[in-house]
């Protein structure tokens, strides 16, 4: 079983579902960002607040004896803030004033290390809870003594609380977010399946078609713009291959109807000379009649083959100069027989030179004046004029006799075909000779036409100098 790559409705559902995640991360991490932001914007304000309490305090100490007055002045300040926690040191490290069970790391409490503007720093520290979150910040204060060192303040504030907000909170985004990931896939699936449904009718549609249906026609106007193109071509694509069936059909038929006759022909001769003993002469004769249906069963199939290659692009003349009005006098030359037994008159005027395969051309030439001899009553005339313009030439060969209806004209260059059923007898050809003739210009890169006049028909050739 051949493997099959994944679906477009896959594909663009895990596209979809992934850019949905992804945005929605980028926008909880940015809210989760911006809540801890908050909470230590908070934070700060709290414990700026104490330092400048703090400062405030200091700046009315006067002698270095009100120091012992200090703690009870801080004790008072903290009054309802259990979760706060202040450090002061004097210059030599001991310490004036600490809130109980006050711990702080050594980076804070350094007089060396002291950043100003003050920067919060987190830990954790033994509590009655277990480990507690804390932040907090310190700073050097001056007090009122004059050439007194200035006082170390470290103030943290225990954030347990903004701790679990934010663990909840983080669960709430996730589990919304997966969520809201699992829905956009969901919602996506569908929007796709919908969006998809004209490919799934055209694949529908064109899984009915067969070599006996080949009818089947997309509903353009009920195709989005997107996918106009594509049921375009695949528009076109069918209407090529029901040309093409049609005409392969007919051709086999054609073909089918045209190889009868010669094969009966030779089945017929063969048994009726072996129905009895004959003598050599007459043995001779029997292959003699059999030689010319084997020719031209070989020409019939050579043709073909022509026609087949010409098809497919596999014709490609050689190039060289031609000189069209040569070429046409050299024919004259090979037809004058034909053209003296039924009294017709061969005329050229004007020439032309052009670049092509000259065995090609002369083929074609050669098919359109046969055409034009066999059909030409007695006594009338065939004429070509060659006419030679700006970048094209353009030879025209027009024979007097009967007009061709303009029911047969369109399809006077298919092959087998007659305008005249009549003309079917196996002196007249396989009727392939004007399709030949169309393919030998075409690969030449021009154009072959065919009109009906007041006293004839006319061939007009017009092809690339």
């Amino acid at each position: 079983m051949k493997r099959r790559g994944k679906s477009i409705t896959w594909r663009l559902t895990l596209l979809f579902t992934s850019a949905s995640t992804a945005v929605l991360l980028a926008l909880g991490l940015l809210i989760g960002n911006a809540v801890e932001q908050h909470f230590v914007e908070q934070d700060m304000d709290l414990m700026n607040g104490k330092l400048h309490l703090a400062g405030h305090l200091l700046e009315k100490i006067r002698a270095r004896s009100e120091f012992a007055d200090l703690p009870a002045q801080f004790e008072e300040a903290l009054v309802g803030h259990h979760d706060l926690d202040v450090v002061v040191r004097d210059a030599a490290g001991q310490n004036l004033f600490a809130t109980v069970g006050a711990g702080f790391p050594p980076t804070l409490l350094a007089r060396n290390a002291v950043a100003s503007p003050p920067r919060p720093d987190f830990w954790r520290q033994d509590g009655p809870s277990g480990r507690q979150p804390r932040r907090g910040i310190s700073a050097l204060l001056a007090t009122g003594i004059a050439g007194e060192p200035p006082v170390l303040v470290a103030v943290s504030v225990d954030i347990t609380h903004h701790e679990h907000f934010m663990a909840s909170f983080q669960r709430t985004l996730w589990l919304f977010g997966t969520v809201a990931a699992a829905l956009a896939g969901l919602l996506g699936w569908a929007a796709v399946r919908r969006g998809l449904a004209p490919l799934h009718a055209i694949r529908q549609g064109a899984a009915g078609v067969t070599a006996s249906r080949l009818d089947y026609r997309l509903a353009l106007d009920a195709v989005p713009i997107e996918l106009a193109d594509l049921a375009e071509t695949l528009h076109d694509m069918l209407a090529r291959l029901e040309d093409s069936f049609r005409r392969l059909k007919d051709f086999s038929s054609d073909l089918a109807h045209e190889l009868r006759t010669p094969i009966s022909n030779l089945m017929t001769q063969t048994q009726v000379a072996l129905t009895r003993a004959r003598s050599p002469d007459e043995y001779r004769e029997v292959l003699a009649s059999n030689v010319e249906e084997y020719e031209r069963l070989a020409r019939m199939v050579g043709d073909m083959l022509f026609l087949a290659q010409a098809e497919h692009g596999l014709v490609v003349p050689n190039r060289e100069a031609v000189d069209l009005a040569n070429e046409v006098r050299e024919l004259f030359d090979f037809f004058d027989a034909l053209a003296e037994q039924k009294s017709l008159r061969l005329l050229l005027t004007g020439n032309g030179q052009i670049s092509g395969d000259k065995l090609m051309l002369r083929r074609a030439l050669a098919n359109l004046l046969s055409n034009a001899i066999r059909h030409s009553p007695a006594g009338g005339s065939i004429r070509v004029g060659i006419e030679a313009t700006d970048g094209h030439t353009t030879l025209a060969i027009e024979n007097s006799g009967e007009p061709i209806p303009p029911e047969h004209l369109s399809r006077i260059f298919d092959r087998f075909y007659r305008a005249d059923p009549s003309r079917h007898r196996s002196n007249e050809g396989a009727g392939l000779g004007l399709a030949i003739t169309r393919s030998i210009i075409r690969a030449h890169g021009g154009e072959i036409s065919a009109q009906s006049t007041a006293d004839g028909v006319r061939f007009e050739i017009r092809l690339a100098r």
